[in-house]
C-alpha cells in the first residue's frame, strides 16, 4: 500500500518549497496522494494540479486549504480537503479574509519601524517573499536576514510573539465560519491536528461535539508528532462522533526541518485506504 499526505505547505504560505518543489518531493517519495493545504490561499493549486497531471499521472493532487480559526482566544486549524477552489463564494470570502490580513500586517510593519525603529515596509515584504501569503514566519525570516536580530526565535520573544508590543492580532474566524467556507466550496472539511491544543479530554469532546453539529466530517488522527497513544485516542473520538479518518506530515520544508514529507518524525505513515471515503464525502468517483 502506498503513502499518502493530505497534509503539507508550500511557499504560497509558510513551506519553503515551491509548488514544483513539492510535486516532485511527492513523487520521490512515492505518494499516491497529496494535499496541498496552504494557510489561507488556494495560489498555488492550479499550478500543482496541472503540474502532476503532466508530470507525474499516477499522483493525485487533492486541492486543499488549512484556515486560522481561534476558538476561545485559541489557535484552532481547520483543512478542507477535495476544494472547488474557483467557486465564486468560497473566493469572494477568502479575498475577503485575506484582504483583512493584509491591513493588519501593514500595521504590524508601521509598528516595527515607528515604535521599534526598525525600518520595514509591507512592500519590501511582499517583494522578498512573492505570492506568499505573509505570516509571522516571513517577518522573522526577513528580520534575521536584515540584521534586526540574531535568530528568528528571537524575533518572536521581543517583537510579534503573542504578548509583544509590536504583534498585531489577525482578523478572528471562527472554526465554524472556517467549516462553513468549506462545504460551501464542495469539500470535506477536517479538524486539524487536534491533539497540539493541549485540550483536556472533556474540553476537547466538546469542541469536536460543536463542530460536528456545524458540519465537521473529519478528524487529523495520523499526523507526525502523535505518539501511539495519542492516535488511538483521535481515532476513539473519530468513532464517538461518526467522523472520517485524516491524517498528514504538515511539512513545511526548511520551516520545519525535522518533519518529513510523507514520514513527518520518521515513523508516520498515513495509508492511501483513509482516502476513498473522504473522496465519497466530498461527491468525487473513488
Amino acid at each position: 500500500m502506498r503513502p499518502i499526505d493530505l497534509h503539507t505547505h508550500s511557499n504560497c504560505s509558510d513551506g519553503t518549497y515551491t509548488v514544483t518543489e513539492l510535486m516532485d518531493y511527492a513523487h520521490e517519495k512515492d505518494l499516491a496522494a497529496i494535499a496541498l493545504t496552504d494557510h489561507d490561499t488556494v495560489e498555488g493549486l492550479d499550478e500543482a494540479i496541472s503540474y502532476a497531471a503532466e508530470h507525474y499521472p499516477d499522483m493525485e493532487v487533492i486541492p486543499g486549504i488549512e484556515f486560522s480559526t481561534v476558538n476561545e482566544g485559541k489557535d484552532v486549524h481547520v483543512v478542507g480537503l477535495y476544494i472547488d477552489h474557483h467557486n465564486a463564494g468560497f473566493v469572494a470570502g477568502l479575498k475577503a479574509f485575506v484582504d483583512s490580513r493584509t491591513e493588519r500586517n501593514r500595521k504590524m510593519c508601521r509598528k516595527l519601524t515607528e515604535e521599534a525603529g526598525l525600518p520595514m515596509t509591507y512592500e519590501e515584504l511582499i517583494q522578498a517573499y512573492p505570492g506568499a501569503v505573509l505570516t509571522r514566519a516571513h517577518y522573522a525570516d526577513f528580520m534575521v536576514k536584515k540584521g534586526y536580530a540574531k535568530s528568528r526565535a528571537e524575533v518572536f520573544d521581543r517583537y510579534i510573539g503573542d504578548n509583544c508590543p509590536y504583534y498585531v492580532p489577525r482578523e478572528k474566524i471562527s472554526p465554524e465560519q472556517a467549516i462553513d467556507y468549506v462545504l460551501k466550496a464542495g469539500g470535506v472539511p477536517i479538524l486539524a491536528h487536534p491533539v497540539l491544543y493541549k485540550m483536556g479530554e472533556a474540553k476537547l469532546d466538546s469542541l469536536v461535539a460543536r463542530l460536528k453539529e456545524a458540519g465537521l466530517v473529519g478528524i487529523e488522527a495520523i499526523y507526525s508528532t502523535y505518539e501511539p497513544r495519542d492516535e488511538r485516542r483521535i481515532k476513539a473520538l473519530a468513532a464517538k462522533y461518526d467522523l472520517l479518518i485524516s491524517g498528514g506530515s504538515d511539512f513545511h520544508g526548511r520551516n520545519k526541518p525535522d518533519i518529513d514529507l510523507a514520514v513527518g518524525y520518521g515513523r508516520l505513515f498515513v495509508p492511501e485506504d483513509i482516502l476513498p471515503p473522504i473522496k465519497a464525502a466530498a461527491g468525487r468517483r473513488p
